[in-house]
This record gives C-alpha cells, structure tokens and sequence, in this order.
C-alpha cells in the first residue's frame, strides 16, 4: 500500500502532476477513474507571495479530489518556505511536493525545477527548510538527472530523505532527454534499493502492463501515469483494476469517450469561464479524440469552437456517427 506520511492511498496509481493540465476539472475526473492519489500542476512560490489571482486559482482543490498533492516550484529557499507555509495554511492539499524535475528554460534559469539535480546540499538545504516551516508532508519529483554525465539520482533521493521528505516520485528520464527517448528504470530500481521512503516511478507507463511491469522490474511503492491519461482516464481505470485482479478491462466506446469529455468541458466552464474552458478544452478534445476514426475532420473544427453549444455538438455529432456506422456494419 502506498502511504506518505500519515496518508494512505487506496492503490499505487498515481496521476503526474502536468503543466497546463492538472487543474481541478481534469484531476476530478481522473479521480473518479479511480487513481490513488492526484497531483496538482506546480505553482509558483513568488506567485503565491504576490498573491497573483491566476496562482491563487490553482491553488483550487475540491474536496472530492483528495487525497492530492500540491506542487510548488523555486529557486529561492525564503520564498519556497513562505509559499509552503502559506499551501500547509490556507489549502485542502494533503501532501506538499517540490519540483525538481521541470525541464523548461524559463524554470530552471531561475535556479528552480530541474537545476537542483547538479546539487545534492542544495537539494538538502531547501527540502529541509520547507519539512521544519509546514506540518503537511513534503515531497520531491524529480528526474534521474540534468544529462547522462550527470546523474545523480540516488545522492539527491537520499538527500530527500536525510531532509525529510516523506517520498520522492522518480522520472526516468534526465534534463537534457525532457520527453525524448527511453525512461532508464534501472535509475529508479537503484533509488528504490537506496531509499527507506517511499518510491514513485515515472516514465513510459503507456499502458497497464506497463504500470504492472515497472512495480515488479524496480520494486517502486508506486507508479505515476502522465501523458497517456490525456483524454484517457479509463487508462487509470484499466490499470487500477489490472493491477488489482490481473483483469484487462476493455477500451471505452466513443460514445464513453464523448460524454466523458463532455463532463470535462462542464467542470472546466464550472472552475474558470465558458470562453476561457472552450479554448482550453480544444488540446483536450483532441486527445479524447485519438483513435477515433475518422477524427481529423472534427479535431480541425474543434479548433474553431468558442462555445460549449458548437463544442457538445461535434462531439455529440462524431459519436453518432460511429455508432450509424457500426450498426450498418452489423446489419451488413
């Protein structure tokens, strides 16, 4: 059973937190597919301290999403300390993660996200901080490295520990790989063997056996799916019940697919504004949409969508017109 801290998961099945993705609407709807644990998108401390309004809008948790963690980002240990004290404070959160993996120029040029994995003390000196000024757990993601000539993963996961942190999720890819190329999880089985906290994998979990592969192969407490629950939630699904029973559930219809995204777009309307979600809902739309048949003509007018009327009606419309074509199919 995955547990951190004092908080016990109902399985090991953990959604990634995902830049741009992982608001309350989609964490909710992953929720209800049965994950574990979610994990918010990561927010700025400076961005908490300047109470910027877009910053404190994901600090959102609906009470139905937890347990979730919430991950803030830094390059400075004052600011990093008084924007967890303010999430241990003033939020629903149950677990206070840092990240350290974020690969992105603008992120780690401010000395935050992946730019601690070239320094182990530093890694010491500012998880430390944050356990001694929060009553919440604390915990890092991170990646097995900044480039292959630098991969320090166990040094900075015990670090982690030594300071501690209550678990660290592993994404075995370095800095330089961002999202190109394979996962190396012989890294994360040495953090396992390294480490008496709780483990994380990450990285090229696309399907359950996946999932089930990478829990046997490096011995982790838990296993983390990002990418492939864009527009797939029942990935979670699957691989809760794969794990739990050895049973491969079948793929959603379109129909599923459709009304499920649906009741993405209605949460999102819900959390921000009709226009705004509408917009923010195309990238999502064209992922429920992948293995559709015959997507390409709908993706494209999806990209012109401004309300949730034209949005439901192509979604609506492309079920309907599967489900003709597999009846014609039937009846020959």
């Amino acid at each position: 059973m995955l547990k951190i801290g004092d908080i016990v998961m109902k399985n090991p099945v953990v959604l990634a937190p995902m830049a741009g993705v992982c608001n309350s609407a989609f964490r909710l709807t992953v929720k209800e597919f049965g994950a574990g644990l979610v994990c918010a998108e990561m927010v700025s401390d400076k961005g908490i301290l300047f109470k910027n309004e877009k910053t404190m809008n994901m600090l959102y948790i609906d009470e139905r999403e937890k347990p979730l963690s919430l991950q803030i980002f830094g390059g400075e240990k004052e600011t990093l300390v008084e924007a967890a004290r303010f999430v241990d404070k003033n939020t629903n959160a149950d677990i206070i993660d840092i990240n350290m993996g974020c690969p992105v120029p603008k992120i780690t040029k401010c000395d935050a996200g992946a730019r601690w994995l070239l320094d182990p003390d530093k890694i010491y000196e500012m998880v430390s901080a944050v356990v001694d000024a929060v009553e919440k757990p604390v915990t890092v993601k991170m990646r097995i490295g900044w480039d292959e000539e630098h991969i320090f993963a166990v040094k900075n996961a015990r670090a982690v520990e030594r300071a501690g942190g209550k678990a660290v999720a592993v994404h075995g890819r370095t800095r330089v790989q961002m999202y190109e190329g394979k996962a190396n999880w012989d890294i994360i089985r040495e953090v396992k063997q390294s480490v008496n906290i709780p483990v994380i994998g990450n990285g090229d979990v696309e399907t359950p056996q996946d999932a089930k592969r990478m829990l046997e192969e490096t011995g982790v407490d838990g296993v983390m799916i990002g990418r492939a629950a864009l527009g797939n939630p029942w990935m979670i699904y699957r691989t809760v019940k794969y794990l739990e029973t050895g049973e491969l559930m079948g793929e959603p219809s379109v129909r599923e697919k459709m009304d499920v995204c649906i009741l993405h777009l209605d949460r999102l309307i819900a959390l921000k504004n009709e226009h705004v979600a509408v917009r923010e809902m195309r990238k999502h739309a064209a992922w429920y949409l992948k293995g559709v048949k015959g997507n390409a003509k709908v993706r494209n007018a999806i990209n012109e969508c401004n309300t949730r009327e034209d949005l439901v009606m192509l979604l609506n419309g492309l079920a309907a017109e599967v489900e003709e074509k597999e009846i014609q199919a039937i009846v020959g």
